[in-house]
């Protein structure tokens, strides 16, 4: 079903032409760039707090302030990362994926019109 100018979207065929262009690769790109390392980085820190947890006891169980111990504080270090990464991506899209993605909506927008 194409649609038109009628309902507020552009007409099917835009959506590939807009992939396709310069502006949309380096959108892609950008995120690519973020994503892919933040979420290797968070992984290899996940699976440390597991293998560390499976193989030294010792460790996770040493007592650091009263019944905190290694392990929880490890584990709630895991909470703090999540949150850490949300913030930078928030602050990474706002400098360098919204004004890129808000150019190609308006031209999109305005071109369909």
């Amino acid at each position: 079903m194409e649609r038109g100018p009628s309902d507020g979207q552009p007409p099917e065929g835009d959506w590939a032409r807009v992939q396709a262009s310069p502006e949309f690769q380096e959108l892609r790109r950008r995120l690519r760039t973020f994503v892919f390392p933040m979420t290797a980085i968070f992984l290899g820190w996940y699976l440390l707090y597991v293998l560390v947890a499976a193989y030294a006891h010792d460790f996770m169980a040493i007592k650091l302030v009263g019944n905190i111990n290694v392990g929880l504080v490890f584990g709630l270090l895991q909470f703090v990362s999540t949150f850490v990464i949300t913030a930078l991506y928030v602050r990474f899209a706002g400098r360098r994926l919204d004004p890129l993605g808000d150019k190609i909506r308006n031209e999109v927008e305005g071109g369909s019109q």
